[in-house]
């Protein structure tokens, strides 16, 4: 079976730290992330499969009020207390801030708004991305 498909590019900065890490990472430091947003299904009535528009209202809404320069952390990081006490934007997660574990809660957020989302890519650097797909 034959579908279409659209993808929307969003990006926006964000810092994080993965506890735990044995490299780098371990360490605050920040990203300039690329998103693709993938949709697919049949068409409407219009001939689309979603709006562009629709894409970037949901997502990139949500991304601007939650992720979109702050620091992304694990729940239970200390350091997340320290810098919400200096009124730093820190929005917490409920498992590291894998690229992994942000394409997943993106694609969640897309689907509980109703969007088609098929597969969230998202890119941490311009060579690394990681990808969740519907399964």
């Amino acid at each position: 079976m034959q579908t279409h498909g659209v993808v929307r590019i969003l990006s926006f900065c964000y810092g994080h730290r993965i506890r735990g890490h044995e490299g780098g990472c371990a360490h605050l430091h920040g990203h300039n992330a690329r998103v693709e947003v993938e949709c697919r299904g049949p068409l409407d009535a219009l001939g689309m499969v979603v709006d562009f528009g629709e894409i970037r209202r949901v997502l990139e809404t949500w991304i601007d009020a939650s992720w979109d320069h702050r620091m992304i952390l694990e729940r239970g990081d200390p350091i997340a207390h320290v810098l919400a006490e200096r009124g730093e934007p820190v929005h917490l997660l409920d498992a590291p801030p894998t690229a992994e574990n942000l394409a997943r809660r993106l694609f969640e957020v897309a689907a509980a708004a109703g969007l088609p989302v098929t597969a969230i890519r998202f890119w941490e650097t311009e060579r690394s991305m990681a990808i969740y797909e519907a399964s």
